[in-house]
């Protein structure tokens, strides 16, 4: 399998994981076999992919939209992702969301320097890493609302 397949694999186990086994098979109407064979990286299921249909339906009920970011990131699209759904913005401006970036990007890194002690970085680490990659996107995705914002 490329690292395509692999890739659109890992993000679709997310999704059906975000949501739950029992819950993804309900709104796909699949079986939770069906639903492990679209994840699955055995050489057998190297060409079965999660249908559209389902991934919407998933997605609607996950907490992000896991396959639709892979395929943006793919093709090297940044979307604009809010999470939280709050009815308001945070207050203080592009100011408070620079220091909250500067204190994301400092977890981050002491995130990275423990996790690359042993000069391995183990699924774990790497799940922990990427959440912590996740929340700066989320506060540059403030600061670039609030610039524009700002334009109007």
């Amino acid at each position: 399998m490329n690292n395509l397949g692999r890739y659109l694999k890992k993000h679709t186990e997310a999704l059906v994981k975000d949501v739950g086994v029992e819950a993804a098979c309900e709104l796909t109407g699949k079986s939770k076999a069906t639903l492990g064979r679209y994840y699955s990286e055995h050489a057998e299921h190297d060409e079965r992919y999660i249908p559209v249909d389902a991934v919407a339906r998933l997605e609607e009920a996950a907490s992000y939209p896991h396959v639709t970011a892979a395929l943006a990131e793919l093709k090297g699209i940044t979307l604009n992702f809010d999470g939280d759904r709050r009815n308001s913005r945070s207050e203080g401006g592009v100011n408070a969301d620079v220091i909250a970036l500067s204190q994301r990007f400092a977890m981050l890194m002491a995130e990275y320097q423990q996790s690359i002690q042993d000069g391995v970085i183990t699924a774990n680490e790497a799940k922990r890493l990427l959440k912590e990659t996740l929340a700066i996107q989320k506060v540059l995705i403030d600061i670039k609302i609030h610039l524009e914002e700002e334009q109007t």
